[in-house]
């Protein structure tokens, strides 16, 4: 009898055990399922007006491999981002030239700092926030 009660008990201990394991886990999925992946191979606008005299807002489209054409208030670059966890590295190359009001170039100049200095991502409801910089940004994804 005594066997059989020890084995109850650890039957028992393990079976709660494998249930907060397997509890944490399913919380975890929930936690990222509603953080969402990475908006890999999507085209997202910017959560912004245009600027006066515009219609153009930036716009982040992102490859599968991570490689970004980025539309800034005037010019273009390309960048790649590098993801992990909830971080983001933004590696930007050369800035396109051409010929931007002195406005926007410096709007495209803050975008570019902003854009490097992020540190984090989440995915809010269907937009894409980058943050740790210099000021949030905030990309919606494109509605056909």
């Amino acid at each position: 009898m005594l066997f059989r009660g020890a084995f109850v008990l650890r039957l028992s201990l393990a079976l709660t055990v494998w249930g907060g394991v397997m509890g944490g886990a399913i919380m975890a999925a929930t936690d990222a399922q509603a953080q969402g992946a990475f908006p890999y191979g999507q085209e997202l606008r910017m959560d912004a007006d245009p600027m006066k005299g515009s219609k153009k807002v930036p716009i982040l489209d992102i490859a599968d491999n991570g490689i970004a054409d980025i539309e800034l208030w005037c010019d273009a670059v390309m960048a790649r981002l590098v993801v992990a966890g909830d971080t983001v590295t933004v590696l930007t190359g050369e800035r396109t030239a051409r010929g931007c009001p002195p406005e926007r170039a410096q709007a495209d100049t803050a975008m570019i700092a902003a854009l490097e200095q992020a540190t984090h991502w989440k995915v809010v409801g269907d937009a894409l926030v980058l943050s740790g910089g210099p000021a949030e940004l905030r990309f919606r994804k494109q509605g056909n």
